[in-house]
């Protein structure tokens, strides 16, 4: 049985069975039955980490230790509100954080995660998104077109449905778009921060 644990752009956490990239922590989601519980956080600090590292293995979805969470790739990681880890994706990390001070200035991790938490997720679970004219958005964004999520690259819109990307179309260029990943990741990634789009994405563009 597929666990409740992916996670989709729009921040919904699901049970599709696809194998994510990358893995994330937000805190103890989880009961003793491997089931979801209310509470989608436990703290604001969301951090996307490497599958492998250093030879540590443990069981998923543990009792009383943090839930698993995976994703497609970093875009989608982005879009739900999360950020490299410090330790497992070190350089990926340093990229984030510099590209974060030259946008936001330089502060505390502390202060940056709770900045990007009060534009990622409402008092009430639901994902926050936001207007923008599409072509001030840079690579590695997700907007919401057609009744699904897509993500803007070289150019193109890539269709996300059901844990892959399905679909590429010419990106319009102008016009008021509904923005799916967080406006403060947005301006990094405005500021050169160039996240890893999963294989499936690269194959579509080099059909295109």
């Amino acid at each position: 049985m597929t666990l409740q644990n992916r996670v989709l752009p729009d921040g919904q956490i699901t049970a599709l069975p696809f194998r994510g990239t990358l893995m994330g922590n937000r805190g103890i989601l989880h009961d003793d039955r491997q089931r979801l519980k209310t509470s989608r956080w436990t703290h604001p600090h969301w951090v996307t980490c490497v599958l492998e590292f250093k030879d540590w293995h443990r069981p998923v979805m543990i009792p009383n230790h943090y839930t698993e969470l995976f994703f497609l790739d970093e875009c989608v990681a982005l879009a739900a509100g999360h950020r490299p880890c410090g330790l497992c994706r070190r350089e990926d990390y340093t990229r984030f954080r510099s590209a974060w001070a030259m946008s936001h200035g330089k502060n505390t991790l502390d202060q940056d995660d709770r900045v990007l938490h009060a534009a990622r997720v409402t008092r009430t679970r639901q994902h926050i998104r936001h207007a923008a004219p599409i072509e001030t958005l840079p690579d590695g964004c997700f907007i919401w077109h057609d009744d699904a999520p897509h993500l803007i690259w070289h150019n193109h819109l890539l269709r996300y449905d059901g844990g892959i990307y399905t679909a590429s179309l010419p990106n319009p260029g102008t016009g008021d778009v509904t923005v799916l990943t967080p406006a403060p990741t947005v301006s990094v990634l405005g500021h050169g921060y160039v996240p890893q789009p999963h294989s499936s994405a690269l194959s579509l563009l080099n059909q295109a």
